[in-house]
């Protein structure tokens, strides 16, 4: 059941849904990618359902600017800092001293922002669909603002712009709303920032993903990361892929005892 919280004065959605069966006492966010939304991103391709299963408490929300949370149009609002204080908002507002957090693409940007700036709420980090563009270079191109303003995907000819224009359309998301969010949210961390992410982190991107950048060279910034790579996946297959589930069951149980 979508719920809503309240963020600097921004209503977000979110749904909290209870371990299925035992609970482990390990209540993971998910934060989403861009142009998605919570049930695109984690409810349809079952990350919901498996974590659940697994005995987890989940939360997963709409970040700002998509599915039912609020859409402001002010690039200025989409700092990826600001995008990270709405999952702590959200951790306070559930009164979670503490969780795990998994992001994708964008999502990860965030949880990386979050770990940064709150490491005493992360207990493990799973990075999907993000590597060393976390350091090199700003998220994706600006020409996908452009493609949100396009008349039309008739209109578009590069294949990036092309993907994530036809993947807005799908979604049914406010384009106005995602071109200011890709120029608002265009923010790396250097080195030595990456560098003070203590927390177990998992790094997981698909052998096709062309946008993610290195897995590798991202793990080896960070001081506890270990790399998944999901065999013959892009950035939109890797997502729901079964070798990503599975791996990061694996690296919840696997590092467990050394996250507390």
């Amino acid at each position: 059941m979508i719920q809503f919280f309240d963020s600097d004065g921004l209503r977000l959605a979110y749904i909290d849904v209870a371990p299925h069966g035992r609970d482990r006492g390990e209540p993971i966010v998910l934060i989403h990618g861009f142009a998605s939304n919570h049930r695109v991103n984690w409810v349809n391709p079952r990350w919901v359902e498996t974590l659940t299963h697994d005995g987890r408490r989940v939360i997963a929300f709409d970040n700002r600017g998509h599915g039912e949370s609020d859409k402001p149009t002010d690039p200025a609002a989409y700092h990826s800092a600001l995008m990270a204080a709405d999952a702590a908002r959200l951790l306070d507002h559930l009164g979670i001293e503490r969780a795990d957090v998994m992001g994708y693409s964008m999502g990860a940007r965030i949880s990386a922002y979050l770990a940064l700036a709150a490491p005493e709420r992360v207990r493990r980090l799973v990075l999907g669909g993000l590597g060393d563009r976390l350091v090199e270079g700003v998220g994706l191109p600006l020409g996908i603002a452009d493609a949100m303003e396009a008349p039309s995907l008739d209109a578009l000819t590069d294949p990036m712009q092309r993907m994530f224009r036809a993947f807005a359309d799908q979604t049914n998301s406010d384009r106005v709303a995602l071109a200011a969010c890709i120029r608002g949210s265009r923010q790396t961390l250097d080195p030595a920032e990456a560098a003070r992410i203590g927390c177990p982190t998992l790094v997981a991107v698909g052998t096709r993903d062309t946008v993610a950048g290195d897995p590798h060279r991202l793990a080896a910034m960070l001081p506890h990361a270990s790399v998944l790579e999901i065999p013959g996946r892009d950035h939109n297959l890797a997502v729901g892929d079964k070798v990503h589930k599975a791996g990061v069951l694996e690296f919840l149980e696997r590092v467990g005892a050394s996250a507390d």
